[in-house]
């Protein structure tokens, strides 16, 4: 059986347009939509109390670290003081006890506000639920409405341009 040049493509018209339709028919069945996470925390009351806990715990933690950067630097200003009349034995030993105070500032610092400190267990203990709770949500809200894809638009987001139509932050919040 041989095919003719016109047959030949007569039938690639046909795949094509069959192809192009079914490329259409996918697309068009694909469902995205978009929230604003800052949005969406702002509007739960829940977040608002944690992020004041969280603050309470910094301003605290803060002002205890103040207060023993503070006697360290009454220690240096007596020692200053007193320097000239104590003896090289008892020199060393306020020098000794400034260092251990600043040091443990540092460490109280470190300990409250370091990378894995109380202050980011904290946050974890306090915004992970709700954050989990938003997760859910929306996955909920996903598989009800069919959306493959549901992005975030806060912050570093990489949309350019979003339809406010296809914004489900408020159906989020309701949820």
């Amino acid at each position: 059986m041989t095919f003719s040049t016109s047959s030949f493509r007569s039938m690639t018209r046909a795949c094509l347009v069959l192809l192009l339709t079914a490329a259409a028919w996918t697309a068009q069945a694909q469902k995205f939509a978009y929230i604003d996470s800052e949005y969406v925390l702002l509007h739960m009351p829940e977040y608002a109390t944690a992020q004041t806990d969280l603050n309470n715990f910094a301003i605290q933690w803060q002002s205890d670290i103040e207060a023993k950067l503070e006697a360290a630097d009454r220690l240096e200003v007596a020692y200053r003081a007193e320097r000239v009349l104590l003896t090289a034995e008892m020199r060393v030993k306020r020098e000794d006890e400034l260092a251990k105070t600043r040091a443990e500032a540092k460490d109280m610092q470190k300990q409250k506000f370091g990378v894995d400190g109380e202050l980011f267990q904290k946050r974890q203990e306090l915004i992970e639920p709700i954050q989990q709770q938003i997760f859910e949500s929306l996955k909920d809200i996903a598989s009800g409405s069919g959306y493959m894809v549901i992005f975030d638009k806060s912050n570093q987001s990489n949309m350019l341009y979003t339809s406010p139509k296809y914004d489900i932050s408020d159906r989020l919040i309701k949820k």
